[in-house]
């Protein structure tokens, strides 16, 4: 089994790269907003508590079953202890199943994610991002509310990788990343 962690600022492509990773790889992507829409749409909230259950509930379903692995897209506050111990949370599932995990980590400057915030792809998968006002401001809240992007040489796994991908196409990206992990 194999988890990627796929992760970076708010429109930086790291669903979008996941798309075009699954389509190289058969790794199954798993993209934050397949849970985060769903409870918003029956609560009318976002609902951490009930987004982290059902998270829960696929990665260990996930990590039992005989599939390749998973693309897991991931906002990471790195100056946030509770996010560390989510990834670690989250490793702690699939550890068992003697997985092999890797960290891809997406940056863009946020002129680009701005522009990216509001791509057909995006809006299609994202209803929570339709209004979208309301949505870059809430990008460039998350800017000055916390460091989305880590120091070099803070990132302290094996099969970690960083790539600026504000020039890159999506497919071109996954194709980086398959062949950096031999995926």
């Amino acid at each position: 089994m194999k988890l990627l962690f796929m992760i970076g600022n708010a429109a930086v492509g790291k669903m979008t790269v996941g798309q075009e990773l699954m389509k190289l790889t058969g790794l199954r992507l798993f993209h934050n907003h397949m849970t985060i829409e769903p409870v918003i749409e029956i609560f009318g909230q976002y609902n951490g508590k009930a987004i982290n259950r059902l998270r829960q509930v696929v990665f260990e379903e996930f990590a039992k079953s005989d599939c390749y692995g998973m693309i897991f897209t991931y906002m990471w506050a790195f100056d946030q202890q509770a996010d560390w111990d989510y990834i670690e949370y989250v490793k702690s599932i699939f550890e068992p199943y003697n997985t092999e995990f890797y960290y891809v980590e997406l940056v863009a400057p946020r002129e680009i994610r701005l522009e990216r915030n509001v791509t057909e792809n995006r809006l299609q998968n994202k209803a929570s991002k339709r209004d979208i006002e309301v949505s870059n401001q809430r990008l460039i809240n998350e800017d000055t509310k916390y460091r989305l992007e880590s120091f070099d040489g803070e990132i302290p796994f094996d099969n970690y990788i960083k790539i600026d991908n504000s020039k890159l196409p999506p497919n071109v990206v996954a194709k980086m990343i398959q062949e950096k992990f031999n995926l």
